[in-house]
């Protein structure tokens, strides 16, 4: 994932909201969400070179999203797949909390990250590129290719678009704010671009919510919803230069 904003009890049908943005090459391979012949708890799609996820929730409400940690190094060849610690998560039986910590004590093999798990107990973030696991209070968070809530323009746009989406509760399509925002292809105004060290056309390229390119791009938007009697909802939109489609699927939690 390369843009994830969530509302953690902050509305009052839902405990937590999820809206994101995959960004990846268009050529490496990938599945839509769909559940896992190998492991058929889980609901995610799936990175078919490495065998990881970018994001996924679970038949028991275990939800868990990454996004990489920009940096002017190359990725070090080598070092285990990112998407696998989703992956593991969903996967697994071991508490948030503890899979974050277990995840911390062994970050340094990977390329860097940032990872959110979630369960009953609450929602962690961890990085490798930042101490300490952190236990998400009420409220509204956005994450990019940096550390959480890190000012970037597409993370305050939104930001407030998810406050806004979940301040009106009640209206018909609230989530229509939140595809809006997952579909923005603006780019940011040069004065409010970070400087990562990628050079100020990649800067420009990336700094949209949306982003499209002829071989990069957002393959992937998804909203989840996990409302507050065990009801979740996953909705996946893809695009590609070739096409797009949905995959929408429904289920409470504990449920079969």
């Amino acid at each position: 994932m390369c843009l994830i904003v969530l509302a953690l009890d902050a509305h009052p049908r839902h405990r937590l909201v999820v809206a994101a943005n995959r960004d990846e090459f268009y050529a490496r391979p990938t599945t839509p969400a769909r559940w896992w012949s190998d492991a058929p708890g889980v609901l995610a799609g799936r990175d078919l070179q490495e065998g990881g996820t970018w994001m996924g929730v679970t038949r028991a409400g275990r939800f868990a999203a990454i996004t990489n940690y920009r940096e002017t190094a190359p990725p070090r060849p080598g070092a285990p797949s990112r998407g696998a610690l989703v992956a593991g998560f969903l996967r697994g039986t071991m508490e948030a909390r503890a899979y974050a910590e277990e995840v911390a004590a062994r970050g340094a093999a990977y390329n860097g990250f940032n990872l959110l798990v979630g369960d009953e107990d609450g929602v962690f973030y961890v990085s490798n590129r930042a101490e300490g696991v952190h236990r998400l209070q009420p409220g509204v968070y956005g994450l990019s290719n940096a550390l959480l809530d890190t000012p970037w323009p597409k993370v305050l746009r939104a930001r407030a678009a998810m406050r806004s989406a979940v301040s009106s509760p009640e209206a018909d399509g609230w989530e229509s704010g939140l595809w809006e925002m997952l579909g923005d292809r603006v780019i940011a105004a040069d004065g409010h671009l970070p400087d990562t060290g990628v050079g100020a056309d990649l800067e420009r390229l990336l700094s949209a919510p949306f982003i499209a390119s002829d071989v990069y791009g957002t393959r992937a938007s998804t909203v989840l919803t996990i409302g507050r009697e065990g009801e979740v909802t996953f909705v996946e939109r893809s695009a590609t230069p070739d096409g797009a489609g949905e995959a929408r699927h429904r289920f409470r939690i504990g449920e079969p």
